[in-house]
């Protein structure tokens, strides 16, 4: 079962160990890890933290995704 409610996209980079991801439900929510374990654990909490901070500035917050995928790809040039 897919733990984030938000869907998480994750790109491979020429680096071998070097991933970004983001997510298209959550405005403005990035990162980068070093695996795709590392990138789907580090989105986990980090969405905890996007969405608590939108809340604290009192900005809208997406609904959640009632279907989140990750999809892994090369990275878009």
């Amino acid at each position: 079962m897919i733990e984030p409610e938000y869907s998480l996209i994750i790109e491979a980079t020429e680096e071998h160990d070097y991933f970004g991801f983001y997510s298209p439900d959550l405005k403005g929510f990035t990162g980068i890890g070093h695996s795709v374990e590392d990138c789907i654990y580090k989105a986990k909490w980090g969405m905890i933290e996007h969405i608590a901070l939108l809340k604290e500035q009192r900005l809208p917050v997406p609904s959640k995704n009632k279907n989140p995928k990750i999809i892994i790809q090369d990275e878009e040039k």
